[in-house]
């Protein structure tokens, strides 16, 4: 494996410099247009980052705008390796401190959004595979790289190319963890409504958040009251130990405070906005539909107080984020996202949430399925000498609470492109990731390559 790490040391520079144009550009899901479903942005990196593997002489084709891929051998698609990242990104958020869109090198990291969800590995990809076919190295099936532009927002790209194209049947999405996430679990959308109660605190208007997926970092809300209101409002955010600021109006006052973004998967990574504005309201006496949504969910994660909470041995705990809610004319409408173990029905939890809640209803906005693959196989067992051989971590199979594309293929699953230790960024502020991560997740990948398409001789190289 010398000659593959020299080729990529070799553009390692370069490398950098394609992930910096790539994370320039905001990919962040836009106004449908024709030949751009997902906006003129995300059209824009999808068609960049094919002119990328262009140049590098794989084979390309891009299908209206919803994705596209680039090939890089012959044979079979059913039986190509296929390695699918993302060119989405979710939307900003608060709490930068850099320019969003920057890409900014600094002590040996990249700064922007996408950079580590999912450009960056997205990157490393196209690079493994280029010195893979610099090297010489002969394959035994083709090795596929598809780019989609809507993970973020449903996968509804991944969709579209499985009805216009062939899907591999196996492969891996650099979009999570090391070392090998072999099971991903379920996830809802849990709708909550209900009418606002006429007693205690008035809650006149508030609307937070812009995708489910996303733990919103600030909240800003408007009710009745006058100064006293206020000063309780900023005693209650000292009591619950978050900040909390208020501006005063013609009979109302503007409530606001500030958590921390972050991916819903990972609820307990961030802190929510909009469950400290509940926490607020529940101090300052609201009743009915908010306090219960207060009560039920507030800051908690793991859906506790919904009497939703369970776990297994298998994949871990249930975890739920609330991270988008509408207060408009005496109604409130929220969004809550979950991800549930494998072996939880979600039936089973609309129906413990219908016995539970008294002023809420909750519907399914939308679920998917878990997904598992077993580790006893090739993909994943050659997976794992590959990430061992550059890291010398310990192979083992990991479980998430995050939907991937691996979840488009048969037998698809996560590898990388985060090693143990280092920090989340997806979906927060000041996303980064360091351009040693992305060399060595390029170098994993090439060696990935070579054990999962290459000839037997170079597998055992």
């Amino acid at each position: 494996m010398d000659r593959i790490d020299e080729i990529l040391a070799s553009y390692r520079e370069e490398m950098m410099e394609t992930v910096q144009k790539w994370v320039r550009i905001p990919s962040v899901k836009g106004k449908q247009e024709i030949g751009a479903p997902f906006g003129a942005e995300a059209r824009r990196a999808l068609d960049t980052a094919m002119a990328d593997c262009e140049a590098f002489g794989l084979k390309t084709e891009v299908f209206d705008g919803y994705a596209g891929h680039a090939d890089l051998g012959e044979g079979s698609t059913r039986d190509a390796l296929a390695i699918l990242a993302h060119l989405d990104v979710v939307p900003v958020g608060d709490g930068w401190s850099r320019d969003p869109f920057g890409a900014q090198r600094i002590d040996g990291r990249i700064y922007g959004r996408g950079t580590s969800d999912d450009k960056g590995p997205a990157v490393a990809a196209l690079y493994a595979m280029r010195a893979v076919k610099e090297a010489g190295i002969p394959l035994r099936r083709k090795v596929r790289l598809i780019l989609g532009c809507d993970e973020e927002c449903g996968s509804s790209d991944m969709a579209y190319y499985k009805k216009v194209t062939e899907m591999p049947r196996s492969g891996f999405s650099p979009d999570a963890d090391y070392p090998v996430i072999n099971i991903e679990k379920g996830g809802s959308h849990v709708q909550f409504d209900g009418e606002l109660s006429e007693e205690g605190l008035q809650v006149l208007s508030m609307q937070v958040g812009e995708r489910a997926n996303v733990i919103p970092g600030f909240a800003s809300a408007l009710v009745e009251g006058n100064e006293e209101t206020a000063k309780r409002a900023e005693e209650a955010g000292k009591k619950l130990g978050f900040p909390v600021k208020t501006t005063l109006g013609n009979g109302a006052v503007i409530i606001e405070t500030t958590g921390l973004t972050g991916h819903a998967a990972f609820p307990t990574h961030g802190r929510n906005a909009i469950g400290q504005m509940l926490l607020i309201f529940k101090e300052l006496g609201v009743q009915g539909a908010l306090l219960e949504l207060a009560d039920s969910v507030g800051m908690t994660c793991h859906g506790e107080n919904l009497g939703i909470a369970m776990r297994d041995d298998v994949s871990g705990e249930l975890t739920g984020s609330l991270d988008i809610i509408k207060i408009d004319q005496g109604h409130v409408t929220a969004l809550m996202d979950v991800r549930y173990p494998v072996l939880f029905h979600p039936d089973r939890m609309f129906d413990l949430l219908g016995q539970r809640l008294k002023y809420l209803t909750a519907i399914d906005a939308g679920t998917r399925p878990p997904h598992f693959v077993s580790d006893q196989t090739e993909l994943v067992q050659e997976l794992l000498e590959a990430y061992h051989e550059v890291t010398g971590g310990e192979k083992r199979t990991i479980a998430i609470g995050g939907g991937t594309y691996a979840q488009s293929m048969e037998e698809g699953v996560a590898f990388g492109a985060l090693f143990p230790g280092e920090v989340e960024m997806a979906h927060q502020a000041d996303e980064f990731m360091s351009e040693e991560s992305i060399f060595q997740n390029a170098r994993i990948f090439a060696r990935a390559i070579i054990r999962l398409a290459g000839g037997k001789a170079e597998k055992e190289e």
